[in-house]
């Protein structure tokens, strides 16, 4: 099986999609056709007050991280290289628009599905859908834009 897209990113630390961060939520999204696909599985501390339903800031993470992977992924496609190549490719989140549709149960794994609608120079704007049990609990409208690779260095 290929590499998931975080597994391909260099010196990823971050907590929702960082293959690094021992601690992070360790998300793995991969390209189906033009879109990319995630399967992440909660755990009973990822809940809301109610503790049958997932915590909307970890949904707000979830949808954040596999958009801004998939733009990511996306530019080294565009470019027709690979994701582990020179000079690095960074995203960041310059705006994020999330709908709560419905409550995400926490007892069944959740699927997100990202889809980059338009590229402008450094603003890449996706769509990612965040569904449970074949319902679509949120979806995000976001706006991502390319940064340079120092931009990461401290």
């Amino acid at each position: 099986m290929e590499a998931a897209i975080q597994e391909r990113i260099p010196h990823n630390h971050c907590w929702g999609c960082g293959s690094l961060n021992p601690m992070g939520l360790q998300i793995k999204s991969y390209w189906d056709g033009d879109e990319t696909v995630c399967t992440w599985t909660p755990e009973p501390h990822f809940m809301a007050g109610p503790t049958h339903v997932m915590n909307g800031g970890i949904i707000a993470t979830l949808l954040d991280c596999h958009s801004l992977c998939t733009a990511m992924a996306a530019a080294y496609r565009a470019e027709g290289r690979a994701m582990d190549s020179d000079p690095l490719i960074w995203y960041v989140t310059a705006s994020m628009n999330i709908r709560y549709l419905r409550p995400t149960p926490i007892d069944a794994p959740v699927r997100l599905r990202a889809r980059v609608n338009t590229v402008e120079g450094k603003k890449t704007r996706l769509t990612c859908t965040l569904s449970s049990g074949g319902n679509a609990c949120a979806t995000a409208e976001v706006l991502a834009v390319r940064v340079p690779g120092e931009w990461r260095e401290e």
